[in-house]
């Protein structure tokens, strides 16, 4: 039987990025305000102090700071006519755990996504007409545009302290920036990091070749900086150890030094750690949420009542709460109909690993998480969708984030996996290999879905989450032709040998290959395809709001984390402005 608690007025499910912001953002409305999080509380000091916090053993491949598997875990099959299988290790994604959630070990890569992405179908209608758009794609706007995002987007960049280069300040395009991103209304807060030989060769090649590069945008801070929070940035010590862990220097942007601490001066303010939330409870109309259920470390069972729910926890783990809670009506891929699950996407991503004669030393060991120089050349609508025969895209770069010593072991094909040839080839190629990466999109398609298994069981005794996808003719053509092009950078780059590379065909859920699971709870305009509305508001459930990746409609060719970001404040200003002062749908379904 689960011991009532006393109610309060907005709880936080999760307490990562997302969830850090809207607490900040909130602590002004005066409301008592809690967060429930799954995992352990954090701080840099003790946890990401030297020399234990470079424990690449620990941290990048025993994954400490990630999702415990043999707790929480999913089932994954390709297709609907197989039996889907457990998840028993971490491989192709990682989400995080605890406090600050993966916004503690991202690497810090903090793109703005292209105006096409949050208008993809009228923009490619548009332009191409309906006939281009394959059966079974579901091709969705977002609802809310990039214009209206832009200040949020601004604001989020300035949380974070990014460093990098506007190739597009109010419609004004400047060399050296990404002159295919949306119009911006101010610079970066900081400059671009310092810049790498495998960098260098990549800028020359692209120009060389006509495109137009520019350097990665890094929450990598590269000067010490203070944010308009008055949170202060130390400088970035290319130290190569981000991704998979935390920032000893506080140089790399993540919410347990930034958002939280602001939130948790709100005397109003509760956090709960250790905390796992097992559904949102519903009243007998289901429309309205009254608390949720959740267990303690002790396995204790509690019932939080609150006025105003936000899911803020990880994209599958926001899918996944929904539907064990039956918030939404699920999604069928057989009748085509409900919408939580619908439009998983994923990564869809190629490139070429580049060996270079023994004169080139490429120093991979000093890097940071997003450190690198990109082309947008072939991404989001920015070229001709009918000549590459393909929707979508990806932006193409090299990036140097560091060349650790246990994983980071480049040899040519054809070199033995273990003994001493393969330590000879070890030792030669370290220093002198780099890559040229295309980080893809994914289009949604009525194949690829989230539901809920019928046959396994968490440890709490719910049915997993049953996660049904694999790369489907338009993503498989995709890195097929942007392979080509990595190729070609990388030849032009001086490569000696060009070895092309790409995500497995079918899928497998086995090897590492990005964090950017989206969708499943979809934003939109029509509730028939959407799960919430413009402002992350779920349709049948108003009081209850979603942030996260779950939201897109369809993957970019980016990193998630900086849309995610810019949605956050957009909640939160929604929240405040609209839904506390006159508590409600706030569109009309």
């Amino acid at each position: 039987m689960a011991t009532r608690l006393n109610p309060v007025d907005v709880l936080l499910v999760g307490y990562g990025w997302t969830g850090g912001i809207i607490a900040k953002e909130l602590a002004s409305t005066g409301l008592k305000i809690l967060a429930l999080e799954r995992g352990g509380p954090r701080d840099t000091n003790p946890d990401f102090m030297e020399p234990a916090k470079d424990d690449e053993l620990r941290f990048a491949v025993r994954h400490e700071l990630m999702q415990d598997v043999s707790k929480e875990t999913l089932t994954f099959r390709n297709k609907a006519s197989q039996t889907a299988l457990p998840m028993r290790q971490l491989g192709s994604f990682l989400p995080g755990s605890g406090v600050g959630g993966a916004g503690v070990h991202w690497n810090g890569v903090t793109w703005r996504f292209n105006p096409w992405d949050h208008q993809a179908r009228s923009q490619t209608v548009s332009k191409h007409g309906e006939k281009i758009i394959p059966e079974g794609m579901f091709l969705q706007d977002w609802g809310v545009t990039y214009d209206e995002l832009e200040p949020y987007y601004d604001k989020f960049e300035k949380t974070c302290g990014v460093s990098g280069k506007a190739g597009n300040l109010n419609g004004q395009k400047i060399e050296g920036g990404n002159v295919f991103e949306g119009p911006r209304k101010n610079e970066y807060p900081n400059p671009p990091l310092k810049q790498t030989h495998g960098g260098s060769l990549f800028e020359a090649a692209a120009k060389k070749l006509g495109y137009h590069p520019f350097p990665s945008p890094s929450a990598n801070s590269s000067r010490v900086y203070t944010n308009p929070d008055g949170v202060t940035y130390g400088e970035c010590h290319y130290c190569g150890f981000c991704e998979r862990f935390g920032c000893e220097a506080n140089a790399k942007a993540s919410p347990h030094f930034t958002v939280m601490p602001i939130a948790a001066r709100n005397p109003n303010f509760e956090l709960r750690t250790h905390a796992t939330v097992m559904k949102v409870l519903l009243d007998s109309t289901g429309k309205k949420a009254t608390g949720v259920i959740y267990v303690d470390a002790r396995g204790r069972e509690f019932e939080q009542p609150a006025d105003l729910v936000v899911l803020s926890a990880y994209a599958l783990g926001n899918v996944a709460l929904m539907l064990w809670s039956g918030i939404g009506k699920p999604y069928d891929p057989v009748t085509n109909t409900g919408v939580v699950g619908r439009s998983y996407c994923y990564q869809a991503s190629s490139g070429a690993t580049v060996f270079f004669d023994e004169k080139t030393f490429m120093n991979n060991f000093m890097g940071a998480g997003s450190l690198g120089v990109n082309i947008d050349d072939f991404n989001a609508g920015n070229y001709d969708f009918e000549k590459m025969g393909f929707i979508g895209g990806g932006g193409i770069g090299s990036s140097t984030s560091g060349a650790r010593p246990i994983q980071y072991r480049p040899t040519p094909p054809g070199t033995p996996r273990w003994g001493a040839e393969w330590k000879k080839a070890t030792v030669r190629h370290y220093q002198h290999t780099g890559n040229v990466s295309n980080q893809g999109s994914n289009m949604a398609h009525r194949a690829n879905y989230l539901d809920l298994d019928p046959t396994y069981r968490d440890v709490y005794g719910r049915p997993l989450m049953r996660m049904t996808f694999d790369f489907l003719d338009n993503e498989q053509k995709q890195m097929r032709g942007l392979n080509q092009v990595c190729a070609e950078i990388g030849r032009a780059m001086g490569g000696v040998l060009v070895e092309p590379r790409t995500n497995p065909i079918p899928y497998s859920i086995v090897p590492y290959q990005s964090t950017h699971n989206t969708g499943g709870a979809i934003m939109g305009t029509d509730p028939r395809i959407s799960a919430v509305n413009k402002y992350c508001q779920v349709w049948d459930v108003p009081n209850v709001f979603v942030t996260g990746a779950c939201v897109f409609p369809q993957n970019a060719g980016k990193n998630p984390t900086g849309p995610v970001g810019a949605l956050a404040y957009w909640i939160a200003d929604a929240l405040k402005e609209k839904y506390l002062k006159r508590p409600g749908a706030l569109v009309p379904a």
